[in-house]
């Protein structure tokens, strides 16, 4: 994989018209990273699984 500025203009463009919306599993904070990686390690996520870095 390498950058593409085309494509990635191409998808900002996709989201901003609300063409594509990201499906988000579930959510953890840095703390709970550990449980974040058990649980995408189980291949049971229908989305993207977000850590956060600060509350």
């Amino acid at each position: 994989m390498s950058p593409n500025g085309t494509q990635l203009k191409k998808i900002a463009e996709l989201y901003e018209s609300e063409m594509i919306k990201p499906i988000i599993d579930k959510t953890y904070i840095f703390e709970e990273s550990i449980q974040a990686l058990k649980y995408l390690s189980k291949g049971h996520a229908k989305g993207k699984v977000v850590v956060k870095m600060s509350k």
